[in-house]
């Protein structure tokens, strides 16, 4: 059995790779800071390696999960990337949220080689990553898709092929706009509740039994009314993955008014110092302005 790679040991990559080490696989793993690195392969036992080029010897599957486009360029078709060391038939799956545009080129050069490129961007966040259910929605080639279902089974509650090259990330961005909504419609609810002087854990525990319900009322108001903001998804990756939605609208002109208004109020949380903050920190801006 061949082994898989893994590259990228953030906060979602280093328990997405020990779900694949403790589903029975030989993986091999590489990430920029080595110390992440070391501590992985003390804790699960596997391997790592000093660059992606080496991670790819003896892969059939190496999974990628960083941070930019320009990140997932370097790793893949650099002067130390995947490419080089990987043989024909071989699939790269790309979990870092990117632009269409970049999945499209990358799986344009993978190609070249006869290796398939899926973009499979994620939804869950870290704890999501930590128990092994997160939604993957995937674009590319449906034959390498298919054969890498099993093992994206192993850290995710659900799985789906969204249409060729670039449609797992053009998904995302949906995903991503439809999560700022809710979150500024919960951060205004929370805020107006406590100007009102209402009892704001009864109210949410009456509307959080109705249509108002949602993932990030249920697993994010207590920490937004105690001003907690060191949980999940990040505001400058946020302000990343918007700005990547808000390009493409350019190109296909969907309107994207309240998308837009919410990236500026997360520019403003990045201004007070949040940019480290969870998204819920749309609630502070309200406090404080």
């Amino acid at each position: 059995m061949k082994s898989k790679g893994f590259v990228g040991l953030g906060v979602m990559g280093f328990p997405m790779a020990s779900h694949l080490k403790k589903g029975g696989h030989d993986v091999r793993v590489y990430n920029r800071s080595e110390e992440k690195s070391i501590k992985w392969a003390k804790s699960t036992g596997g391997n790592f390696f000093s660059t992606p080029e080496k991670v790819a010897e003896g892969c059939d599957v190496v999974f990628v999960c960083v941070g930019r486009d320009e990140d997932v360029r370097s790793v893949v078709a650099g002067e130390n990337g995947l490419l080089k060391n990987l043989k024909p038939g071989s699939i790269i799956v790309d979990h870092t949220t990117t632009s269409a545009t970049l999945a499209k080129e990358m799986s344009s050069e993978c190609l070249k080689q006869e290796i398939a490129f899926i973009d499979a961007p994620l939804s869950g966040g870290q704890i999501g990553a930590e128990t092994g259910k997160l939604t993957i929605m995937a674009g590319g080639d449906i034959e390498a898709f298919n054969k890498t279902k099993e093992l994206l089974n192993l850290y995710s509650k659900f799985v789906r092929y969204m249409g060729e090259s670039g449609s797992g990330q053009l998904t995302k961005m949906v995903n991503q706009i439809c999560i700022a909504g809710l979150i500024q419609g919960l951060a205004e609810g929370i805020n107006f509740s406590e100007k009102a002087g209402l009892d704001t854990k009864g109210v949410i525990e009456v509307i959080s039994e109705g249509a108002a319900q949602s993932w990030q009322m249920d697993n994010r108001w207590e920490t937004m009314l105690s001003g907690d903001y060191g949980h999940g998804f990040a505001v400058d990756w946020m302000r990343k993955d918007l700005g990547i939605a808000l390009e493409e609208s350019k190109k296909n002109e969907a309107r994207m008014d309240i998308t837009r208004q919410i990236d500026q109020f997360y520019e403003k949380v990045q201004s007070m110092g949040g940019g480290r903050w969870d998204t819920s920190s749309l609630l502070k801006r309200l406090q404080d302005d």
